[in-house]
């Protein structure tokens, strides 16, 4: 029997969070902006930048320029009504990274009176979400984060975790995705929902990365054909291999950064 979980309290909700399409507002237009904008555009948001021209960061003025930033509005933030759109609805989300402390927790309180999430840069406590340090690979994403205690550790923890993965794996997962979405259209019943993901495990259990990502169309059309019907999982063609993920320099490495985590934690104190 699977032991019962134990949860470990003090830590954020990781989420893939859907905002794809919609309203985001970005106030400030420094490096930790430019940042940001990444973060949005890995999920397609619809982004709104305020902030005086004289200040934007290289990338920033040049997203602004070729359309990756949908809408700029030029000048400082200087009351609350600039937080509304045009239409007079409120954004999805509101993000601020200027150096006015006073102002930033001005747009925390009113966003939160309006429960519009809003993250205030460098300061946990008016956060109500935190941007972690992120691997990207195609499909894939994986969040590094340490709730907002250690920004720098989180990058070379990430560093470290990012190095175990196998070039293969995003486009694994797009191959997968598509066999996926190939199995639904043949079976899209809702009965058969525990049937497919079991199907689809043992075929991602039975592979390595490297032959999933070499799945062509024809191959997956025979599978679902042909062994889906019988519930059956074709034979790889290649060895079987394991991703090793926590080898002794991962270890060591995430290691030295937990301690590097706490000493600084302490010095805090």
């Amino acid at each position: 029997m699977t032991p019962t979980p134990v949860a470990t309290p003090g830590g954020g909700l990781c989420v893939a969070w859907q905002v794809r399409g919609k309203p985001v507002l970005l106030v400030g237009g420094g490096e930790v902006a430019a940042s940001r904008i990444v973060h949005l555009k890995h999920a397609d948001a619809h982004i709104t930048v305020l902030a005086p021209q004289d200040a934007l960061h290289p990338d920033v003025a040049a997203w602004i320029q070729q359309g990756v930033v949908q809408h700029y509005i030029p000048g400082l933030y200087t009351q609350t009504d600039q937080l509304v759109r045009e239409d007079g609805s409120d954004y999805a989300m509101v993000l601020t990274a200027i150096d006015d402390a006073e102002k930033s927790r001005e747009i925390c309180k009113w966003c939160r009176s309006r429960r519009i999430p809003v993250n205030v840069a460098d300061v946990p406590p008016e956060c109500d979400f935190y941007f972690g340090s992120m691997i990207r690979r195609g499909p894939l994403q994986v969040m590094v984060s340490t709730g907002g205690q250690g920004p720098r550790l989180a990058r070379k923890l990430r560093q470290c975790i990012e190095a175990t993965i196998p070039e293969s794996a995003g486009h694994a997962l797009s191959r997968v995705g598509v066999l996926r979405a190939k199995l639904r259209q043949v079976s899209p019943e809702p009965a058969l929902s525990a049937a497919r993901m079991d199907w689809m495990s043992r075929i991602c259990d039975a592979f390595p990365l490297e032959e999933l990502a070499r799945l062509d169309d024809a191959t997956m059309d025979r599978w679902v054909q042909h062994h889906w019907p019988r519930r059956s999982v074709p034979a790889s063609k290649g060895r079987r291999c394991t991703v090793h993920l926590m080898t002794r320099d991962v270890v060591s490495c995430i290691i030295g950064g937990i301690i590097g985590l706490y000493i600084s934690s302490r010095l805090r104190k």
